[in-house]
């Protein structure tokens, strides 16, 4: 062979050497979707641009999508073999794919896991990505409900303190409301959707009840209490069509002495509140009762189609590396109880949040069940009917537990 020959050769030989070897460098590249970064940077937006900027081995392809769409969009891409290696979902919504076998069991990888310890999550939160008594998330954030109240309104009416049951809720909202000055006693979301459901929930719990168990005593007292109120005045009539942030701003703006809602109005209330206000736990039936909250926020996990799973579950772990960063950076509480959150030195904050950080404990998951919306409906649908007088409470939550069972069983 010519001197030519042999250099070609060899030439060929070290470029298939150095491509296998180039090859071999390549990252793992990794797919992950979340509603994040749309309007405002968040969590999974940021963390995974920094996750980028640290490793060489492993890169996120990283994209936006819209709240609405992103259960349809991840069914369509699971069902035709193009779903992401993670996503992140409402915690409600979480069930439905883990039920199906479409999320990863991680329980082992988590006991192994130096980073993750499934000690630290609330219960609900913790709950709301477990099936079967399996592991398939992590939950990303969380947020709960309590009861804002206009303290400067509750001094002038010589009420000592906030409410503490649901009748004190009921007799303070009467004794507030002045229709001369256009202020309702209190407001609320019972709008037909899942923000209806997410506040009337609670009481469904705390009356014994939960998803699966709806026509309870305490509900059926609930609704008659939400529909006296609205009847009387002492709620606005919108709050039947109110969403939780709209239905706030009456309370923000001075138009109401109370409000049920989340932390995420905090800023708000800080910004634009020209009274003093606070913030307390969910009322209960009688002093002394088991209490319970709604849970929202979001959870994090790996869908069963990766290829990557143990570099997606690195993923996860820098993800949960960053949760002191929640509240800081982006206003979400973390859902776990070994975080502090830090002082904001603004009192009327911290306090706020040290309510809902304990309000937190109590939060419980809607659901889990892969069924949750039709479940949701029937009781947002139930709620609805009873507070427009098209049935009697007993009536209503007793066709809602009809469809439930349905469901269900």
């Amino acid at each position: 062979m010519s001197y030519t020959a042999k250099t070609l050769v060899s030439a060929m030989a070290l470029a298939a050497m150095t491509g296998g070897a180039m090859a071999q460098d390549d990252p793992v590249t990794l797919t992950v979707w979340s509603i994040d970064g749309d309007d405002r940077p968040g969590p999974s937006d940021t963390f995974s641009a920094e996750f980028n900027e640290q490793r060489d081995d492993i890169q996120i392809d990283y994209r936006i999508v819209a709240f609405d769409d992103i259960v349809n969009e991840t069914l369509r891409a699971y069902a035709t073999g193009n779903a992401p290696d993670i996503v992140s979902f409402d915690n409600p919504d979480f069930a439905l794919f883990t039920s199906r076998g479409a999320m990863l069991d991680i329980t082992d990888m988590i006991e192994e896991s130096d980073v993750i310890n499934v000690e630290n999550y609330f219960e609900g939160p913790l709950n709301s990505v477990t099936w079967d008594g399996r592991i398939y998330g992590i939950p990303k954030y969380t947020d709960t409900i309590g009861v804002f109240y206009n303290k400067d309104m509750f001094e002038e009416a010589g009420i000592d303190g906030p409410p503490q049951t649901w009748a004190e809720f009921e007799a303070d909202a009467e004794a507030l409301t002045d229709p001369a000055n256009n202020v309702y006693g209190a407001v609320f979301s019972a709008r037909a959707g899942e923000e209806g459901t997410f506040q009337f929930l609670p009481l469904i719990q705390m009356s014994g009840g939960s998803y699966e168990d709806v026509n309870t005593q305490g509900a059926q007292e609930a609704l008659a209490m939400m529909k006296r109120m609205i009847d009387n005045g002492w709620a606005s009539q919108d709050v039947l069509s109110l969403g939780q942030w709209d239905a706030t701003g009456t309370f923000n703006s001075g138009n109401a002495a109370m409000a049920i809602s989340g932390p995420w109005e905090i800023d708000r209330m800080v910004d634009d509140a020209d009274f003093e206000w606070g913030v307390t736990l969910l009322p209960v039936f009688e002093e002394g009762d088991e209490r319970s909250s709604a849970l929202g926020g979001f959870n994090l996990g790996i869908m069963s189609t990766t290829e990557h799973p143990e570099e997606a579950f690195e993923v996860l772990e820098y993800f949960a590396s960053q949760d002191d960063r929640l509240f800081p950076e982006f206003g979400n509480l973390p859902a776990r109880s070994d975080i502090e959150l830090p002082e904001t030195g603004t009192p009327e904050k911290d306090e706020a949040l040290a309510v809902f950080q304990e309000q937190l404990q109590y939060a419980q998951p809607r659901g889990p069940h892969p069924e949750w919306q039709r479940i949701s409906k029937a009781i947002y649908d139930a709620m609805q009917s009873a507070l427009t007088g098209q049935a009697e409470p007993e009536a209503a939550l007793a066709q809602a537990q009809t469809t439930i069972d349905g469901i269900v069983n």
